[in-house]
């Protein structure tokens, strides 16, 4: 690329053609650099966020709107369905992110814990009953049963179990396809059945539901953000994970 003549050296014929395209393959270089970073201080796209339903119903909803008022070009579509089938649609890479009231087994999934949860008994005002029942009281009782692949569902299986109770001998009068089916089901007095405190606020508030405490059971869960773990997030994705890891 260079002569050496005495104590100073001279380009050479290809040094001069090439040197002017190296300064501009070093100007694009860093030009792209730039754009790379401002796009990512410009949060904005579609997040398409699968969510099962107590989250998707009474916990996204609020968070979305915080994230939209922090970056107004992004836009949201909330899909909710029950904890394996949103499980599933992550795995299926059908969706890029979801919440879930369980952890459905899979070695090809991220688990990051996000909510804690209490599953209470909620039965009518309507409803003449102690404020606090055995289980064996609890099985006399007509219950509204969430469907199969429901995360809740899941969890009062695995509460039971411990107590010897199978999910069986529960007087199940009808299974509903979700929290607020179930609420509505209450509300009636159809029958009882165990929630999310956080899905019950407004039945409780305007006195249409009360909680009904088990003898000998607190039922506490996590609800989980899922992600695939062999695939990588778009930027937005990356940042509202972030934002929501940070307000634990």
């Amino acid at each position: 690329m260079f002569d050496r003549l005495g104590r100073s050296i001279m380009p050479t014929l290809e040094a001069d053609i090439l040197y002017p395209r190296a300064l501009a393959i070093l100007e694009d270089i860093k030009r792209l650099e730039e754009e790379v970073t401002s796009a990512r201080k410009d949060i904005s796209g579609e997040l398409v966020i699968g969510a099962s339903t107590m989250p998707g119903t009474y916990i996204l909803p609020e968070i979305a709107a915080t994230f939209k008022m922090q970056h107004p070009g992004i836009s949201f579509e909330i899909r909710t369905n029950d904890s394996a089938q949103v499980a599933n649609a992550v795995l299926n890479h059908e969706l890029m992110l979801g919440i879930v009231g369980a952890k459905i087994v899979s070695k090809k999934l991220n688990y990051h814990p996000f909510l804690e949860d209490e599953l209470v008994l909620a039965a009518s005002t309507k409803r003449k009953i102690a404020s606090t029942i055995t289980l064996d009281e609890l099985k006399e009782l007509p219950f509204l049963m969430r469907e199969e692949g429901s995360g809740t569902r899941k969890t009062i299986e695995g509460f039971l179990s411990q107590k010897g109770v199978d999910i069986d001998q529960l007087d199940t009068c009808a299974v509903l396809g979700s929290s607020a089916a179930i609420q509505e089901g209450i509300k009636s007095d159809m029958g009882v059945s165990i929630l999310s405190r956080h899905a019950i606020q407004d039945g409780l508030k305007f006195k249409q539901i009360q909680e009904i405490a088990i003898e000998g059971m607190t039922m506490r869960r996590t609800c989980y953000i899922i992600t695939a773990k062999k695939r990588t997030l778009p930027n937005q994705y990356q940042v509202f994970l972030a934002s929501m890891l940070n307000k634990q």
